[in-house]
């Protein structure tokens, strides 16, 4: 595992417990828009933190902190994962997963073997818009569809999200997300917020009537869709 941030405390980052934060290095993703560049690049002036320490601290919190929210970058390409995982569960805590969703079969094992109790995926956008969204031109969204379908099945307590970023996303593209993942209990259209490290400058976000209006659509496939950031 290569993590190179900790949070070790929040209030938000694991909706309804007190939780670590813990960011992995790297991503395959490049999505112009992602504010966590210096993590996505590997480019971040702070050194590595040993999984022992963070270990420890979780250790040293028993009975102060009820989760840990392990985000990045991209958690799922890191090949140490799951021992870390493992060793977060024999320390009794719940675990909140953020993920891009490109390695369902990954995703599908750790579930499995109850090494996580929630699951974020970002929906980047509609399937046509995927490669440009993501940074890649001509991506393939299969493995995407896999762990969509994977989540919409109730198997872990999930949740869907996409930043909403002008230059990115059209209404079509809200009318497609919304069939995709047509019935999801949980959908966040999220405000995208500019800043010094997103990997690419020039982006804007829309106005508020606008995402109402993106809301609206959506909400005729799923109906739980709410804003976020607003």
């Amino acid at each position: 595992m290569v993590i190179q941030c900790m949070k070790k405390f929040s209030l938000l980052d694991y909706p309804g417990k007190v939780a670590c934060t813990v960011y992995t290095a790297g991503c395959n993703f490049r999505c112009p828009y992602c504010y966590n560049a210096p993590l996505v690049l590997n480019t971040h002036e702070n050194k590595d933190i040993p999984l022992d320490d963070i270990c420890q601290y979780l250790k040293n919190c028993k009975g102060l902190l009820d989760g840990v929210c392990l985000t990045g970058g991209e958690p799922m390409i890191q090949h140490g994962m799951e021992d870390f995982l493992d060793r977060v569960r024999e320390l009794g805590y719940e675990v909140r997963l953020e993920t891009n969703g490109s390695f369902p079969d990954k995703l599908k094992r750790i579930v499995s073997e109850g090494l996580v109790s929630y699951v974020a995926m970002d929906v980047k956008n509609s399937r046509e818009s995927y490669g440009k969204t993501v940074g890649i031109e001509g991506y393939d969204v299969g493995n995407v569809c896999k762990s969509i379908e994977y989540l919409l099945s109730d198997a872990v307590p999930y949740e869907f999200s996409t930043t909403v970023v002008l230059e990115l996303h059209r209404r079509s593209d809200f009318e497609s997300i919304g069939r995709w993942i047509a019935g999801a209990k949980r959908y966040y259209l999220q405000r995208f917020v500019n800043s010094e490290h997103t990997i690419r400058g020039g982006l804007h976000r829309y106005n508020e009537s606008i995402m109402h209006q993106a809301l609206e659509i959506v909400r005729e496939n799923v109906p739980s869709a709410r804003l976020r950031g607003w």
